[in-house]
């Protein structure tokens, strides 16, 4: 009976830190299998794990010199996807950065990094 109380109290401890931790974790993006064109605009999905509150997020193309703009997005279709409006970009190297905010109210950020090719 003695051992049942100190293992229960670690349960109560590790168990309730699975749901505290909870972040918009993202599982998939277009840019993996469908590239951006030179001088052509173009949409990028990004999917997470939860939904996003896309009022509380941005998402900024970043570029050479560290120029950073902010891009329109919209939600998706599904639940956690969010479609970003790339502008017409130049061939070269890229990045979107993003903060979103999941409706649980955590907020992630992250980088992808990608290519422009003619």
């Amino acid at each position: 009976m003695k051992k049942i109380i100190p293992i229960c109290l670690l349960l109560l401890t590790v168990y309730p830190s699975q749901w505290v931790g909870a972040h918009a974790v993202i599982t998939d993006y277009s840019l993996k299998i469908t590239p951006i064109r030179a001088n052509s605009a173009a949409q990028v999905e990004l999917s997470f794990n939860s939904k996003i509150e896309l009022g509380l997020s941005q998402i900024f193309l970043v570029s050479i010199g560290d120029k950073h703009t902010l891009l329109q997005a919209d939600n998706g279709s599904k639940q956690g996807q969010i479609i970003i409006h790339v502008p017409p970009l130049e061939a070269g190297d890229y990045a979107l950065r993003f903060k979103v905010f999941a409706a649980d109210g955590h907020l992630t950020e992250d980088v992808i990094h990608f290519s422009v090719s003619e």
